[in-house]
């Protein structure tokens, strides 16, 4: 009898075993369904947020390093229009309208959360003056970019003297050899150059007060040229070629 009342409990039991089952394996299929609607939830909540909602939206554009370029300009070029989804911005873009300023030299764009985008501008500085056909001086950067007009040629700015349009000079080697040679000049020299011309960018020649002309060469070994014009100065003569330091010439 104990032997088939065993047999009738194992039979009876296996029901009940796969009735639990059943039930585990739907309530982890509910708590997965409900996982995936929450998530969906959570995104499309997120989506709304960035894209459908007023809460992240620009609500004002910052722009920064200008000295030259009317920020009002810089906003009109940028295009940015207030109430557009911050995540809709495209950044580049904006960057890339306000680097076609001319006075511009590069721009960086980010947005800053919740509702601001910024516009950090670095403008293009005056490294020659170029006199201009009307009077005045136009003023050319290091690439030869016209930056501005100056009715006067501002202290410390050498004259770059050439027969070419100040409009063809963007991107001229000569241009961008000149302004190399100026910013590599020790303060004591860079301070007496009146003008400087450039046959090729090899042969760059500072015209200093007094009448002295220096042949500088290139823009490279800037400290050893500087110093053996020092030493050569104290002859007091007019001209002086330290373009290959070691067989300086003077006149």
């Amino acid at each position: 009898m104990s032997g088939s009342g065993g047999v009738s409990e194992a039979v009876s039991a296996g029901p009940a075993v796969r009735s639990r089952g059943r039930f585990r394996g739907l309530r982890r299929r509910w708590l997965v369904l409900l996982i995936i609607l929450a998530v969906l939830g959570l995104a499309g909540g997120i989506a709304w947020a960035l894209l459908g909602s007023r809460l992240f939206v620009v609500r004002s554009v910052i722009v920064t390093g200008t000295h030259l370029v009317p920020a009002s300009e810089v906003l009109a070029v940028a295009g940015v229009k207030p109430g557009t989804p911050l995540i809709r911005v495209d950044t580049a873009q904006v960057a890339a309208r306000v680097a076609a300023i001319r006075q511009v030299q590069s721009v960086r764009v980010s947005e800053s959360w919740p509702d601001r985008l910024v516009i950090a501008v670095k403008e293009r500085t005056p490294a020659l003056a170029v006199a201009a056909p009307g009077g005045g001086f136009d003023l050319v950067d290091a690439d030869g970019v016209l930056v501005r007009w100056a009715a006067r040629r501002p202290r410390g700015l050498p004259l770059y003297l050439t027969t070419a349009a100040v409009t063809s000079l963007r991107g001229d080697p000569d241009v961008s050899a000149s302004a190399a040679v100026i910013a590599e000049l020790p303060a004591w020299l860079r301070s007496s150059v009146q003008s400087v011309t450039a046959p090729s960018p090899d042969q760059v020649t500072l015209r200093l007060a007094g009448g002295v002309t220096v042949v500088w060469g290139a823009a490279d070994r800037a400290a050893a040229k500087a110093e053996e014009l020092a030493l050569l100065m104290r002859t007091h003569a007019h001209y002086y070629d330290v373009s290959a330091p070691g067989t300086a010439v003077t006149n």
